[in-house]
């Protein structure tokens, strides 16, 4: 069989090229020889979707296993190794342990993997995406260095770094959108049941209604009329499901993705805790990479894959070709655009320093500190904010059903 490999050279180049052999585990074994590192593979004439590292495995294609359950297991893999137990006894023991069934057949692949011969960091490859994909990269290094365990352990503080981050942001959020739900419900049950109260009466004053009363009226009457109430919510629910659809459908197509992701990055207060964000998790992923003894080359195209915003992703790919060819890393980051100057500055020096891993882990740190304040800033705004919008939503309700009053009492002789 033919296979198109994307594997990494011993002077840190990363290639594409044709393979022949008669299995996936034959093809491992003669890139190894080689001296290669295989990134991805895929049998030719297969698009590039139907099987990179996870060839012909169906476990490739299922969920990711959830972050803090596989942090979990690493704190108890690293523990079992510092106790000086044997990697394959080790397996053993959590796989007698494991509960979740995805994990279970997924790690009693692993273990047969590694009892056949493979590297564990090979195993792990193999099952795709169902693991961050910096994971194999470093128990690769840890195999290569001999510190399997301390390696873990860096990777296991990493995780919990990347969580803390995420905990951060979505614990933010939560206050604003209650607010936001319960504003919406509110002025729901104002245009539901008080609003229709005042329609019986304007009746009866037989006065022309300002176009403001009108719209809230239509509104109310929209919503509440019995006999066209389910089909009314219907074409509602039918609309804002369809763009759920829609764009749902639109983001998982790589150009409606970096599209998404750009709208993100725009949005008022919000956009910037996002750019920081996404630039933290490619600076802790690179510097853990880097930690691990991967050459600058293969880790940055291992660290800019773990960004989830695809827009900052799509600016920085370009930039891995420039450190290919020789240029500074910390010119072909500030030609992308994305990073701030005080990112670009400290990786200026840890080039210069050689501490580049170290220096990358600092400006990590203060970009998530920078994510933290804003978050904190955002969140004394958003009270006041709610306040005054729902403010105004009242005060429009209240001069839609006064106005009319006014109008009558003016338009009154005594």
């Amino acid at each position: 069989m033919q296979f198109v490999c994307r594997v990494g050279t011993p002077d840190g180049r990363v290639v594409e090229e044709m393979v022949v052999a008669s299995d996936e585990a034959a093809l491992r074994s003669e890139l190894t020889k080689r001296g290669l590192h295989l990134f991805e593979a895929r049998r030719r004439g297969l698009p590039a979707s139907a099987g990179t590292r996870g060839l012909g495995s169906h476990l490739g294609r299922r969920k990711k296993i959830a972050t803090p359950e596989f942090l979990v297991w690493n704190q108890e893999l690293a523990a079992l190794l510092k106790a000086g137990l044997p990697l394959l006894q080790a397996l053993d023991l959590m796989l007698e342990r494991m509960k979740n069934p995805t994990f279970r057949e997924v790690l009693g692949d692993i273990r047969d993997r590694v009892k056949s011969g493979e590297e564990l960091s090979d195993a792990f490859a193999i099952h795709g995406e169902l693991f961050p994909r910096l994971y194999p990269s470093a128990l690769k290094a840890g195999e290569r260095s001999g510190e399997l365990e301390q390696v873990i352990r860096r990777f296991v503080r990493y995780l919990k770094l990347v969580l803390d981050a995420r905990k951060r942001v979505i614990s933010a959020l939560v206050y604003p959108v209650v607010l936001i739900f319960l504003s919406i419900a509110m002025i729901a049950v104002m245009a539901v049941y008080v609003v229709p109260k005042f329609e019986v009466f304007f009746a009866d004053m037989e006065v022309e209604l300002p176009l403001i009363t009108q719209i809230t009226l239509g509104i109310s009457h929209f919503l509440n009329q019995r006999t066209l109430f389910l089909w009314n919510w219907a074409w509602i629910i039918v609309g804002l499901a369809a763009l759920v659809i829609f764009l749902r459908k639109y983001a998982a197509t790589p150009a409606g993705r970096i599209r998404v992701d750009g709208w993100r990055l725009r949005i008022p207060l919000l956009g910037p805790v996002f750019h920081r964000f996404a630039l933290s998790e490619f600076c802790r992923s690179l510097a853990t990479l880097l930690t691990g003894g991967i050459p600058l080359v293969p880790a940055l195209e291992i660290a800019t894959a773990s960004v989830s915003n695809a827009a900052v992703r799509a600016k920085i790919e370009p930039r891995i070709q420039m450190v290919r060819e020789g240029r500074p890393f910390h010119a072909a980051l500030e030609d992308s655009g994305v990073f701030t100057d005080m990112s670009i500055d400290m990786v200026k020096v840890g080039e210069a320093t050689g501490a580049l891993d170290d220096m990358l882990s600092s400006v990590s740190d203060f970009l998530d500190e920078q994510v933290e304040v804003r978050m904190q800033r955002l969140l004394s705004l958003v009270e006041p904010m709610m306040l005054v919008f729902m403010g105004i939503i009242i005060g429009l309700l209240l001069v839609s059903i006064y106005l009319p009053m006014f109008s009558s009492l003016g338009q009154s002789k005594f």
